[in-house]
């Protein structure tokens, strides 16, 4: 199955039900962020659902316990494959998510965002670099029962040897000769795939295209069979 969930980061409910109309087919499932929720709620997702994709819920809840556990119950109904957490949460909180999700719904944590380096992590006061900072929050999430993480391409391999049947959501991932954009920890598709990755969630270089549905078949080309195999028996 093609591992990529494409990004699709817009309050515009015609585009966003346009790229998912493109891509279907092609992709494993969309991915809807803050940008389109917010402006869309409810409704938005079950319009896009309508196209029959699989739907990646990336709102990175981080709250009290009982809030978040709240929250997801009020999201259960839109039946979202994969739904965000933060991992910083802490495992009460995380134990809460999973808890209020359906069965049919991977709850993941968001561990270091791929817009962060070193130095961000120590202008909010955390000392350990990006990889210790994943592997550290990898064992809190495991340990609280959820079902997979959210980390870089760059620290994939080491998050699946402390967890080897997590489910890994690797973003901030570039084709070769792509423009990173705001993303300061990338890899290739197929790098990230090695190394471990469940799925990848690629946006502009394919939203951006002109022809989303050859931008996703040429990186969807550049995946070698060892990347696909290693990842279905994963």
């Amino acid at each position: 199955m093609n591992p990529i969930f494409v990004a699709i980061d817009t309050p515009d409910l015609h585009r966003a039900a346009a790229l998912a109309r493109d891509v279907r087919g092609l992709a494993a499932g969309v991915k809807l962020g803050l940008e389109f929720f917010c402006a869309n709620g409810h409704s938005g997702v079950l319009r896009i659902a309508e196209r029959e994709l699989p739907i990646f819920l990336d709102l990175k809840l981080h709250d009290i316990p009982n809030t978040v556990g709240k929250a997801v119950e009020a999201l259960a109904a839109l039946r979202p494959a994969i739904l965000t957490v933060h991992a910083a949460g802490g495992q009460q909180m995380l134990e809460a998510a999973k808890a209020a999700a359906p069965p049919s719904t991977k709850v993941v944590a968001v561990t270091v965002l791929t817009s962060l380096d070193q130095e961000d992590l120590r202008s909010v006061g955390i000392r350990s670099s990006p990889l210790d900072q994943v592997k550290r929050l990898a064992e809190l999430a495991r340990e609280s029962g959820i079902d997979g993480l959210v980390c870089s391409g760059a620290e994939v391999a080491a998050a699946k040897e402390l967890w080897p049947e997590g489910f890994f959501v690797v973003p901030g991932v570039r084709p070769p000769g792509a423009d990173v954009a705001d993303q300061k920890r990338v890899v290739t598709p197929a790098q990230a795939l090695d190394d471990g990755a469940s799925i990848l969630v690629i946006g502009r270089p394919i939203t951006g295209a002109t022809d989303p549905a050859r931008a996703i078949r040429e990186i969807v080309a550049t995946l070698s069979p060892d990347s696909e195999k290693a990842r279905i028996q994963a």
